[in-house]
């Protein structure tokens, strides 16, 4: 049964179904949560202290080539695990694009995104849950101050998981209608 909603974006080339309005929102919104994060850690890379003291910077950071290119590494890709949440409002989270050799116009099975988004979300609330504790842990090497702007920049990271959980089943039940 089709949803004839305001509500609902209109049937269009971009899905096969249409999408509910605020999954198409929440899609967007999920990649802007991550943003703060991910720019701080490539504030760290490139030296600039940000919350922490001199000592505790370097101890993150390390000596080599590695820790830097390790914190812009993680930044890219919590940008783009981010950015996946939009593939399940879009044609290109149902459908492979037609550029890609051999697999190009063929269905995605929903199993195939619907399995690995779920997982994520499980994998995101253990990994960014225990961020609303931020402030009763110790950080010795941070300032003060830094404690509390880590915290407010990685809160936003805690929704990362029920949001992917909405979406998921908004997309699981688009996908799996008549």
């Amino acid at each position: 049964m089709m949803i004839k909603d305001a509500a609902v974006l209109p049937p269009s080339i971009d899905t096969e179904r249409p999408v509910p309005r605020w999954a198409v929102g929440v899609a967007h919104v999920v990649p802007l949560l991550a943003l703060p994060s991910s720019l701080w850690r490539i504030g760290l890379a490139l030296g600039l202290p940000l919350g922490y003291t001199e000592q505790g910077l370097r101890d993150l950071v390390g000596a080599t080539a590695w820790g830097p290119l390790y914190l812009i590494a993680l930044s890219m890709l919590t940008e783009a695990a981010a950015l996946l949440t939009v593939g399940l409002v879009r044609r290109w989270g149902e459908v492979v694009p037609r550029w890609i050799p051999l697999l190009g116009g063929r269905t995605i099975p929903r199993l195939a995104v619907t399995v690995p988004a779920w997982f994520g979300v499980g994998v995101l609330a253990l990994l960014w849950t225990p961020f609303l504790f931020w402030w009763t842990l110790p950080h010795p090497g941070m300032t003060v101050t830094g404690r509390l702007l880590v915290g407010f920049i990685y809160l936003p990271l805690v929704a990362w998981a029920p949001l992917l959980a909405a979406v998921t089943l908004s997309y699981q039940r688009r996908r799996t209608g008549p």
